[in-house]
């Protein structure tokens, strides 16, 4: 095993050296990562959900740094058009559009999809950011659980519309690529379908945690069901990083582990990587990421042993009946 596999190895094992800032820096070191602002991205189209703040923000600001035309999906029109310039001013691209719709709400995400496909004729990476962890139990327009609807159900929906521009820009080039963000917190959760979303017994976190897993079970999915030679299909997880949601949803969390959470653009390293590399991201299909590094999704036999073949198959035909999609396709 190489110096930095050994390195990874080590601090993968506890929860606490991985998932933080100590992970990121002994990792980024020990592998001598490629710089982001190495990469030139022009020609390149690339849509963000949730680019408006935290990870996505910084996922976008530095896609458009490498010359990335981006399109920042938000849900407020005013914030998304004023990130948009402030973006804009602070790299010196403007190529960069704005659509607004709530992921949450699956008419809106069909107005949105419909906006990209008019507007571009291509679409070499979409990006699955958008997403919040609620103390409040809330449903969507179409009365799905909201964390559900804007995390796996709006994104599941939105994938599935703009599969065949993906699939159009990758002929005769590279693969194009769909990324997820997802998060750690899904490896506490087993796979839930019957149960997906919560009732009476709401709990934020807990909400989170099992729509997390659905993302990067359906990720797999997704790989299973769509050429790598056209669309490959990643997800990762950012570790701990301190952003608004953060801030927001968990400040317990964040008042103990303090300043060793990593910083929004530690947290964001990895996908900006996942859109702008074309060694390591589109060589494979289907996986989970961290650190540039792929990990397993699973840590516990309970998750595992939860994860079957019947699950996922029911876990598929309910998202794409919530998404109003024929069941299977």
């Amino acid at each position: 095993m190489s110096v930095q596999g050994v390195v990874d190895a080590v601090l993968e094992a506890p929860v606490f050296t991985s998932f933080t800032r100590i992970g990121y820096d002994a990792r980024s070191r020990a592998a001598h990562w490629t710089a982001l602002d190495q990469y030139r991205l022009q020609g390149r189209v690339m849509l963000v959900t949730g680019a408006t703040s935290g990870l996505g923000l910084v996922t976008t600001e530095q896609l458009a740094k490498c010359g990335a035309t981006v399109i920042l999906l938000g849900r407020d029109e005013a914030k998304t058009v004023r990130v948009r310039d402030e973006i804009a001013s602070r790299t010196g691209n403007d190529m960069l559009t704005t659509v607004v719709a709530d992921m949450g709400d699956l008419a809106a995400v069909r107005v949105a999809a419909t906006e990209v496909l008019a507007r571009y004729d291509r679409l070499d990476v979409l990006v699955h950011n958008a997403g919040a962890l609620s103390a409040t139990r809330q449903v969507s327009p179409q009365g799905t659980e909201l964390t559900v609807a804007s995390q796996v159900v709006g994104p599941f929906l939105l994938t599935s519309l703009l599969l065949p521009l993906l699939q159009s820009t990758a002929q005769g080039s590279a693969p194009t690529r769909v990324l997820t963000m997802s998060s750690g917190g899904m490896y506490a959760s087993v796979l839930r379908v019957a149960d997906l979303q919560m009732g009476d017994e709401y709990k934020g976190s807990e909400q989170y945690a099992r729509a997390k897993r659905a993302q990067v079970t359906l990720n797999e999915m997704w790989a299973q069901r769509t050429s790598g030679n056209e669309v490959v299909f990643q997800a990762m997880h950012p570790g701990w990083a301190d952003t608004p949601g953060v801030r927001d949803s968990l400040p317990t969390f964040r008042k103990v582990v303090g300043p060793l959470l990593r910083s929004p653009q530690q947290g964001a390293d990895t996908m900006v990587w996942l859109a702008a590399d074309d060694g390591e991201p589109i060589a494979s299909t289907g996986k989970f990421w961290l650190d540039r590094h792929q990990r397993s999704i699973h840590k516990l036999p309970n998750t595992r042993s939860s994860d079957t073949p019947a699950k996922r198959q029911a876990l598929w035909d309910w998202v794409a009946a919530a998404a109003e999609l024929t069941a299977g396709a």
